[in-house]
């Protein structure tokens, strides 16, 4: 019938240090607890049964980073702990309609908690290492700190990539050969800088492609681009998508009390005060409803393919792996049922390595300016909301490559802090949050306060204050000193 890949993004900014709630290190851990841990569990459960390709995993750096960080691994144990306490309040607090949701909150919380004391305790690199060597996933990677590419000087961008590469590299053991592209986003030419690069693959969104059945080489390179599927992953991914379904736990309704959410989603308009209480039974229904539903879209999209094209056909799902239990409560039980359904359907479930190896590959494109952000273009990230933001970043990059490192210079930990500033800085997330109003201060606060510091050593160093810049660079890598073997002298010249 065809074949189907499944794409996870895995994608925090940096946060640790920066603020706990409602912004900072609780959204990392609400994530790590809610979905990296039973996706994870999931694909562990699967590989033990001899499952293979059985999806592609993206991981950034700057998350892989925060997943290894003791800093964060500390503070992660004490929130399971709290996150403990709280479902046994709840469960005090919930008595009748509630008492079997407190339980199993009680129950994940306990189990989250031995499964991190176990296996996590010493950061995710060597529990999902043995799930990349036995290729029961495909890994694929990206910049450092998720820029949005096409803004960015292409040195600074090869000099991104490159860090995240090696960074993935240091942590599980190879380079990827596949990324995903930060927000989708693509700029002519760039696919020639990802040939130098050893990538071999990238992400766009499917709108910028006539035809998604197949991967396609980009211009006149062998670098091939897959086409996120819009109609199948909008299945899932929209204002109407099965998320939104009223038997679902809604996210977005807490007893403050606990901090812990009682109630279904009941309706669009519906009051947090008239929601009705939250049911396992019914909302497990209905997500096996929904993955059953995925699957037979899924094998009708491919019979459209082999109907139009003559041949077996590729479908690509991507999403956020945070959508799976952080967004979506019972997203991990659809998740895992889907990948267990669609082969007794007929579907072939790979990963676009196994896609590119059994032959899905069209004819060359050559790609327009895009990102899977509204519109399909760059306005998230370069739009009226966030024009300051993008001419501050501007300004930042030019005023950063005037101070490039010499060739054979030696090491200077102060232009390595000033590049890490800057890598911070240019994260894609603090425009999205702006423009989506999500967290917009914090956004705002993140971008200028790096931005600010990049200048301040800048303006030392111009000043030949260049002992009061070591101690200021000195200051900050100990609040921030993400990717410890960043060079500055990797800076293409």
């Amino acid at each position: 019938m065809g074949d189907f890949a499944m794409v996870l993004h895995s994608h925090l900014p940096w946060l640790a240090g920066h603020g706990r709630w409602p912004v900072g290190e609780e959204w990392l851990y609400q994530a790590w607890a809610s979905s990296y841990l039973p996706v994870v569990g999931m694909l562990e459960r699967l590989a033990a049964e001899g499952h293979r390709d059985v999806l592609t995993f993206g991981l950034t750096p700057v998350l892989a980073a925060q997943l290894d960080d003791p800093h964060c691994l500390r503070g992660f144990h004490h929130w399971l702990g709290n996150w403990r306490l709280r479902a046994e309040e709840a469960a005090a607090r919930w008595r009748g309609s509630g008492d079997e949701l407190a339980a199993a909150e009680c129950r994940a919380a306990s189990r989250a908690l031995e499964e991190f004391e176990l296996r996590w305790r010493h950061g995710a690199s060597p529990v999902l290492r043995p799930l990349v060597d036995s290729d029961v996933v495909e890994l694929i990677g990206g910049p450092a700190t998720h820029p949005f590419q096409p803004l960015l000087d292409p040195r600074l961008r090869e000099f991104a990539l490159r860090l995240g590469l090696a960074d993935t590299r240091l942590r599980l053991g190879s380079a990827p050969e596949g990324i995903w592209a930060p927000e989708c986003a693509y700029g002519p030419g760039v696919e020639r800088e990802y040939a130098a690069t050893g990538v071999r693959r990238f992400l766009v969104d499917g709108s910028a492609l006539d035809d998604v059945s197949a991967a396609h080489t980009v211009g006149r390179t062998d670098i091939v681009c897959f086409g996120r599927d819009v109609s199948i992953s909008d299945l899932v991914w929209s204002d109407g998508g099965y998320p939104s379904h009223p038997a679902y736990r809604d996210f977005h309704t807490f007893d403050h009390a606990v901090g812990l959410k009682p109630s279904r989603i009941t309706g669009k308009d519906v009051a947090p005060e008239d929601k009705q209480p939250y049911a396992l039974g019914p909302a497990a229904a209905v997500a096996d409803e929904h993955a059953d539903d995925f699957v037979a879209a899924v094998r009708q999209r491919l019979e459209e393919h082999r109907e139009r094209g003559g041949r077996q056909g590729l479908v690509v799902a991507a999403f956020d792996t945070e959508l799976f239990g952080h967004w979506w409560f019972e997203g991990p039980r659809w998740l895992e049922r889907v990948l267990r359904t669609l082969p007794e359907a007929g579907v072939r479930v790979t990963t676009l390595r196994g896609a590119l190896a059994v032959g899905h590959l069209g004819e060359p494109v050559e790609l327009p300016e895009t990102s899977w952000g509204v519109g399909g273009d760059w306005r998230v990230w370069a739009g009226e909301p966030v024009a300051e933001i993008a001419d501050a970043n501007q300004r930042l990059q030019e005023r950063v490559l005037r101070r490039a490192p010499r060739a054979g210079a030696a090491r200077d930990h102060v232009l390595d802090q000033l590049l890490r500033e800057t890598v911070l800085a240019l994260a894609s997330d603090w425009a999205f949050m702006v423009t989506h109003d999500a967290g917009a201060g914090y956004a705002r606060e993140r971008a200028h306060d790096h931005t600010s510091r990049a200048h301040r050593l800048l303006d030392l160093l111009e000043s030949g204050r260049y002992a009061d810049a070591d101690a200021l660079a000195r200051e900050l890598r100990g609040r921030d000193g993400v990717f410890g073997h960043l060079d500055a002298r990797l800076l293409p010249g």
